[in-house]
């Protein structure tokens, strides 16, 4: 089985330029922040944009690394961290529960 890009360092990444690795940081080409792109410009970005599922996971781990260096890994951390999970659960739940429970809202309890 081939696992292709599976486990493996990026292909830009070089560790004589960049140093040591860092699972939150993108080492592609830098490209202009979509908050500073005008509108007209907007099909030009989004063309060169990565496209798939594996550019879209390699996004997600970038944002939990990034999560993960500032409120979970620090030496002096709070409790941000445990409140941000405990809110993502309740919204989820909320979300997941929905449907059975839209209802209520037209019971009359008297």
């Amino acid at each position: 089985m081939d696992w292709g890009n599976w486990n493996k360092y990026p292909k830009e990444y070089n560790h004589e330029i960049h140093g040591p690795y860092d699972p939150a940081t993108y080492y592609g080409k830098q490209d202009t922040p979509f908050g500073q792109v005008k509108l007209g410009e907007l099909p030009a970005w989004l063309s060169r944009r990565n496209i798939g599922p594996a550019p879209f996971a390699q996004l997600l781990s970038r944002a939990y690394w990034r999560w993960q260096h500032k409120y979970v890994l620090p030496k002096k951390n709070g409790v941000a961290s445990f409140f941000q999970v405990a809110c993502g659960a309740m919204i989820f739940f909320y979300i997941l529960n929905y449907p059975r429970t839209k209802w209520e809202a037209h019971y009359k309890y008297h």
